[in-house]
């Protein structure tokens, strides 16, 4: 396997940059991928993506989702905070 050029070893840097700090902190983060749609990192293991209406859709809805989730917490599974490791 041979070693990487220095120019892809800047490019690679400038890739990490563009990401910044909050891409390793477990914070949300958002992307807009090739194919124009809105990626959201960060709730779970993949990423939401949407495109701009559906962004738009569901934002404008964002009081309605409060309120469903509010009167369904019962039934819904709520996630504590991760036990740490042993």
């Amino acid at each position: 396997m041979s070693e990487p050029s220095y120019e892809e070893l800047k490019a690679q840097l400038a890739d990490l940059r563009k990401q910044g700090p909050a891409a390793h902190s477990g914070g949300i983060t958002f992307k807009v991928g090739a194919k124009g749609g809105m990626s959201l990192y960060g709730l779970g293991r993949y990423p939401v993506t949407l495109y701009y209406e559906q962004w738009i859709k569901l934002l404008e809805r964002a009081e309605q989702l409060r309120g469903f989730l509010e009167a369904n917490k019962g039934e819904m599974k709520l996630r504590g905070p991760r036990p740490e490791a042993c």
